[in-house]
């Protein structure tokens, strides 16, 4: 995630405690014999290398050596990438759809975004993206290979992909205008199915607005929520805390702990739990990183919620958003944060309550003749009803759930393509979505009328 923070009493304090200590004259000798060096090296470069090269593209490469090779989340930003980065947070940006990291040199794909071109795709958290247009990705740096990947509007990329169990594929994708709508939501039944595809400016007064309007849809019968925070990749930390709040009524909801332990931040919850204390599950999945998981910890640790689903990406830091005036930005991993029970789920991630793998339910076609029922015994009693059917002034319990929807039959996907999409918050496609649901039904049938 990226908390955006000002650069300028940051720099003056530091220009404030930078007068000459004895103690640490060796450690700054050693310091501007090293600045000396770099400053050979680059005159060198700018001399002989075989080509011109532009002073700014050096300085901003080394800028971007330096931040990349301390984490994968910490980078330089040029100006055009900074004014990306500023509207992508406002929801609105151009490009693939798609939220990525580097690992062993290949772009991998963290998630990619509801209704884009990645995900209408059917990219999937976990796949590496080897070629861009058939070049290799390895030799360049993350923003080098999102630069290649963004383009004109209407324009083509081929991505070759790596799966795991999969021959390599290529994916032909159209760039677009990406408009995220953070905040999706329906009605199954008597459950309202709220999705967060990432956090960004509006999300949580979105999901308010959405949660009461499913409130005034489903009405009284209403037995609780599902909260789908997969293949979410995070955003900005307010709106995460915001949208952890507005299901708690107090507690801590995250803690971040810096370098310095006086700089360590506690944000904890306020009164008022906008479903009323209903039944909450929360679904997450592999692509679920940074932001929704302080949701997922926060829920959990407070048991305000049962996470359902697979084990969440990991990310466990927090990045600042520093603005260079005059060249852009730079983003710094400068803290990490914990749940409220006080654990850091960097590279572990959220372990689910109930773990749900996705999987493809395919009914078995029993012959009539094998099933077996009472109606088969010799002299069973007959239904007092005709046919069997319900008696007509019989009425259903009230609350009784519905049947679940029978999944359609799967598309074969094309020779060399990528595999079909499962497509999220259709329970007849969605198998962790189905198990969900039921097992807000299950919890209603416990919960005490009136409440």
């Amino acid at each position: 995630m990226i908390r955006k923070v000002l650069l300028a009493a940051g720099t003056t304090a530091w220009l404030a405690t930078s007068s000459l200590v004895p103690a640490h004259a060796a450690e700054r000798k050693e310091t501007y014999r090293l600045m000396e060096l770099f400053a050979e090296v680059f005159e060198k470069v700018r001399s002989d290398y075989v080509e011109p090269v532009k002073d700014e593209d050096l300085v901003e490469a080394a800028l971007n050596g330096m931040l990349s090779s301390l984490d994968p989340h910490s980078s330089y930003l040029n100006a055009k990438n900074a004014r990306d980065m500023e509207v992508s947070t406002k929801g609105e940006f151009g490009g693939l759809g798609i939220e990525v990291t580097m690992e062993s040199g290949w772009v991998k794909v963290v998630s990619p975004i509801d209704d884009t071109p990645a995900y209408r795709a059917g990219l999937q958290p976990g796949d590496f993206i080897t070629h861009l247009d058939g070049e290799p990705v390895q030799g360049l740096t993350l923003s080098e290979a999102v630069d290649r990947m963004r383009g004109l509007v209407n324009t083509d990329i081929k991505l070759t992909v790596r799966r795991a169990s999969v021959e390599p594929f290529d994916v032909k994708l159209t760039r677009a205008v990406i408009k995220i709508q953070t905040v999706r939501s329906h009605a199954e039944g008597n459950i309202g199915y709220v999705r967060i595809t990432q956090f960004s400016q509006t999300t949580d007064a979105d999901l308010r607005k959405h949660v009461a309007q499913l409130k005034k849809d489903i009405g009284k019968g209403l037995s609780g929520f599902v909260i789908d925070l997969r293949n979410n990749p995070g955003g900005l930390l307010d709106q995460a805390i915001a949208v952890s709040d507005d299901f708690l009524d107090k507690g801590e909801i995250v803690s971040t702990r810096s370098r310095r332990a006086e700089d360590t931040q506690r944000f904890n919850a306020k009164q008022g739990d906008i479903v009323d204390g209903l039944p909450l599950v929360l679904l997450v999945n592999d692509g679920s990183a940074s932001a929704s998981e302080i949701v997922a910890g926060a829920l959990q640790d407070h048991r305000r919620a049962i996470v359902l689903g697979t084990r969440s990406f990991g990310k466990g830091s927090v990045q600042t958003l520093i603005p260079l005036p005059g060249h852009g930005s730079m983003r710094l991993t400068t803290a990490r944060y914990y749940t409220p029970s006080g654990r850091s789920i960097q590279a572990v991630g959220i372990e689910p309550d109930i773990k749900v793998l996705q999987s493809k339910v395919e009914p078995i076609n029993v012959p009539e003749r094998e099933r077996r029922s009472e109606a088969n015994l010799r002299n069973a009693l007959q239904n007092p009803a005709k046919n069997g059917k319900e008696a007509p002034d019989a009425k259903p319990a009230e609350g009784a759930a519905k049947p679940a929807p029978q999944p359609e039959p799967e598309k074969e996907k094309e020779k060399g393509g990528a595999p079909a999409v499962i497509k999220m918050g259709d329970p007849a496609q969605d198998y962790q979505l189905a198990r969900a649901l039921d097992l807000i039904r299950g919890l209603s049938l416990y919960r005490p009328q009136g409440n």
